[in-house]
């Protein structure tokens, strides 16, 4: 035991077992995720048995939590090797070309799972180019081993992006269905398509038809 927690706390294998703590992270994280998203779509939306619907959303919560796990310790793994060989010295592309790497070998395959991941980074990654607000989101000090708050967007930019956004997605919906997203098509269809059916007061207050 005393072995084990010198290995831990010597500074020299610390870049390592961060690769194994990221990696540990990343599947706690997304058990966390999907999980919770799983049982709410499943109820929803969810075909067949309950055992059948429990099966879909294990499926669906060990990809997502095992995709994040080998993510993370790709991305820190290209990390450290790139650091390594510029002389332990990082470069700002280091950043780009790890998780240009990690994103082929885990997220080129395309999968409900992998999809709907890749999506939501997409839409973080298009409202960073808003212009920023003058206050960050909170009072609270930076994140260890950063400097920086995330600010959120100028209001009035954030209109825009919103307006934009709702007008595009709803006009996809009606005319060309077909291209978006299974998850967020079915979404959709429940809140403004099964909202125009029912055949009594029990359709119409209590579940659809």
């Amino acid at each position: 035991m005393n072995t084990v927690e010198a290995i831990v706390s010597n500074p020299a294998y610390q870049p390592y077992l961060a690769i194994l703590k990221g990696a540990r992270n990343g599947l706690v994280y997304g058990v966390k995720v999907r999980f919770a998203h799983a049982v709410v779509m499943s109820i929803l939306f969810g075909r067949g048995d309950w055992k059948a619907r429990a099966r879909v959303i294990f499926r669906a919560t060990k990809q997502h939590a095992f995709s994040l796990a080998k993510f993370v310790a790709l991305y820190k793994t290209f990390m450290l090797i790139q650091q390594k060989a510029n002389g332990g010295k990082p470069r700002s592309a280091d950043t780009f070309l790890a998780g240009l790497l990690g994103g082929y070998i885990v997220f080129s395959d395309r999968s409900a799972v992998n999809e709907q991941i890749v999506l939501y980074v997409v839409s973080r990654v298009l409202a960073s180019f808003l212009p920023r607000a003058e206050s960050p989101y909170s009072s609270r000090p930076p994140a260890p081993g950063t400097t920086v708050k995330p600010i959120p967007p100028d209001p009035r930019y954030f209109t825009v992006f919103a307006m934009v956004s709702w007008g595009c997605i709803m006009w996809l919906f009606e005319n060309k269905g077909e291209a978006i997203q299974p998850g967020l098509f079915n979404s959709m269809v429940y809140l403004y398509r099964d909202c125009d059916r029912w055949s009594g007061l029990k359709t119409l207050l209590w579940h659809n038809t």
